[in-house]
Parts: structure tokens; C-alpha cells; sequence
């Protein structure tokens, strides 16, 4: 599937589309059992042309609640409060201290969506590698600061409502997972804007960041393409200082 957005944009990698499946893929990269890994990583690789398959036995056990397999964090040493402000103490892990204290936290998680989808896998592809009769749920850009702009704007462009993209406080899987798929059950779905999270943020690229969308949306903003901004001098300022997808200045 062809994106008009990426290549007005100049988007580096491909983006990529969410699927849910009861069925890995063949050749598809994924965690091994038991292992830890971060959906950021496999987020990386499916933009690079690799297929990727996420489940709810491996990687980031805050990665399988990020990504809807399972709705508890029952799994988190001293309690999810703990872990996300200030630790529990000798014995349990060290506190990551994004959020001031456990009761802030534990209010934070409780308001954050859960959804426990009824597949076995989340796969992970290439926009471009979707084949006739697939639907992803979701589609991902990952965006420097000159497209992310681009993709607010056209996000809001055929809206007469200026907050049609959002910037949540939330994990990074949880802002290509739960956070989108809540989204997509809204009369008006929004964009949301992630890979904020600090944990996340040594799996990206230093000016990069992640544009998720439910695929109505992605197909909205698609349809709006021709005739907007994107066509006009003040948007060719910007985008002829964004380095062409092979490296090369335009």
C-alpha cells in the first residue's frame, strides 16, 4: 500500500501498519520466549522493511499491557505505583520516578485504557508490504520534527477542531497500542503523538518520534493529501532541508 503522506513528507522509513493476528508470520522477527525486549525495538525493524510478530509471552511485560495483550500489572515487583514514582525500597526495583509519588501513580493507571485484544499476535509490517484483504488497526510514522508538524497540521486540516493530534503522558508501546485503539472507538478519533517515554526513548533515533493513528484516520488524512499544504511554497521551504530518504540532499 502506497502512503501519499510519507512521500510528501519525505518519511525515511516506511510506516508502519499494525495488524492483529492469531497467526505468526512466517520468517517474522520476534522475542524470544522469556526474554526481555522493548515493541520499540520491533517497531524500528518493521519500519526498516522487516516484519516483526509481538505476543503476550515475550518481551516487556509493560509492553504486553502497552499493546493490549493482558490488562494486569499484577507482574510488577512492589506494585506499578512504585515502579513509576519513587521504588518501594531494599529488594524491589528501583523506582523510575516519572510520576512524584505512588498515589499520583497508581491514579495515572488507573485512568490509562486497557484493552485486552483476542488475538495471539500484534504483527508488525511494512505499510507497503500489506497485501489484498489485510486491514491494520493501526499506522505508525516514525517522524523528525518538520513531519510531525506536517502531520499535525494535516491531521487537523480537514477538522474544524484544533485537537485532532495529542501528546499523552504514556509509555511508548502505549502510545502505538492502547492509546490508539481507545482512539479509534471515539466518534472523532485523534492522532497521538508518543515515544516520549524516557525508558523508550534509547530505541529511537534522536530526532524521531511517533505519529500512530487509527487506519480510518490514516485513510482520512491519505484523502486530504492533494489540494492541501502540502502543495504549496511554505510547506517546500520545510521540506527541502529534510535529507531524502536515501541520505542524499535534495
Amino acid at each position: 500500500m502506497r502512503s501519499c503522506i510519507a512521500e510528501a513528507i519525505k518519511l525515511a522509513d516506511s510506516p508502519v501498519a499494525l495488524l492483529f493476528s492469531d497467526e505468526r508470520p512466517e520468517n517474522a522477527l520476534q522475542f524470544k520466549e522469556g526474554h526481555w525486549g522493548c515493541v520499540m525495538a520491533m517497531l524500528n525493524a518493521a519500519a526498516g522493511g522487516r516484519v516483526a510478530a509481538l505476543d503476550g509471552k515475550s518481551g516487556c511485560g509493560g509492553g504486553h499491557i502497552g499493546m493490549g495483550f493482558c490488562t494486569s500489572y499484577a507482574h510488577t515487583p512492589g506494585g506499578i505505583e512504585y515502579f513509576l514514582s519513587t521504588g518501594r525500597g531494599e529488594g524491589y526495583p528501583e523506582g523510575e520516578r516519572y510520576i512524584k509519588t505512588p498515589e499520583l501513580a497508581r491514579g495515572f493507571v488507573e485512568q490509562m485504557p486497557r484493552v485486552q485484544i483476542p488475538y495471539n499476535y500484534i504483527v508488525l509490517k511494512p505499510l507497503e508490504q500489506m497485501t489484498e484483504g489485510e486491514t491494520p488497526e493501526v499506522v505508525v510514522f516514525l517522524v523528525n520534527p518538520d513531519q510531525l508538524s506536517a502531520l499535525v497540521v494535516l491531521a487537523n486540516y480537514g477538522r474544524s477542531t484544533a485537537d485532532n493530534a495529542v501528546i499523552p503522558f504514556a509509555s511508548g508501546c502505549q502510545s502505538i497500542g492502547v492509546l490508539v485503539y481507545h482512539q479509534a472507538k471515539q466518534p472523532q478519533p485523534c492522532a497521538v503523538v508518543g515515544a516520549i517515554d524516557i525508558s523508550a526513548r534509547p530505541f529511537m533515533k534522536p530526532d524521531q518520534l511517533t505519529f500512530a493513528m487509527p487506519y480510518a484516520m490514516f485513510r482520512e488524512m491519505e484523502d486530504n493529501v492533494e489540494g492541501s499544504f502540502l502543495d504549496t511554497k511554505s510547506w517546500m521551504k520545510v521540506r527541502t532541508r529534510i535529507p531524502e530518504p536515501g541520505g542524499k540532499g535534495e
